[in-house]
């Protein structure tokens, strides 16, 4: 059966790694502001909703407008746009309307494990060494990372990674894994 566990560690960027995630906090933000803006807009002119996929297609347009866009990682553009859909799915089901994202108020971005091969050889996107204490990061390449100190290793596929700056200006990242979990055979020794 299939299980997704979470793990959080403390983040130590050096100074480029911070101004860039500085940087992509503040890109998801402003994606995620323009969208629900546009989305307010269409509904209050056609009376109809868009989709994150029909926003999605106008990321490349943003880039074109706001260059500063090509810096980040596309996945947490795109990411920002799914974060929106999910707001919109749960306004529609448990009420509480999407609300303009701010500055300094749960700052965070996601970016998604992307897995190629080539020449027989596989790469992700998001590695963690437990053992040298580094995690790889698109974009921000290996950033040092402090946490679960009795674990060397973590078996399981990342799906994502979820990198938040707190008040105090300390970095975390949440790793998602996805996990085989074996279910023990239980055998009845009464019937009931």
């Amino acid at each position: 059966m299939k299980v997704l566990k979470g793990y959080v560690f403390r983040l130590y960027p050096n100074v480029e790694q911070k101004i860039l995630i500085n940087k992509t906090i503040g890109s998801a933000r402003l994606i995620y502001n323009i969208f629900l803006r546009d989305r307010i807009d269409t509904y209050n002119n056609t009376k109809k909703g868009k989709s994150a996929y029909d926003q999605n297609i106008m990321i490349p347009s943003l880039l074109v407008k706001y260059p500063f866009l090509k810096e980040v990682d596309s996945c947490s553009l795109r990411n920002a746009s799914n974060d929106l859909e999910c707001a919109y799915d749960h306004f529609f089901k448990q009420g509480g309307f999407p609300k303009f994202k701010a500055k300094g108020v749960k700052d965070s971005y996601k970016t998604n494990n992307v897995v190629s091969t080539y020449k027989e050889k596989v790469y992700n996107s998001i590695e963690l060494d437990l053992e040298k204490r580094l995690i790889k990061l698109p974009k921000l390449k290996w950033v040092k990372i402090r946490g679960y100190r009795n674990t060397n290793n973590i078996n399981g596929k990342i799906k994502n990674a979820t990198i938040s700056r707190e008040p105090n200006g300390k970095y975390y990242v949440s790793v998602l894994y996805e996990m085989y979990d074996k279910v023990p055979e239980i055998t009845p020794r009464t019937i009931v």
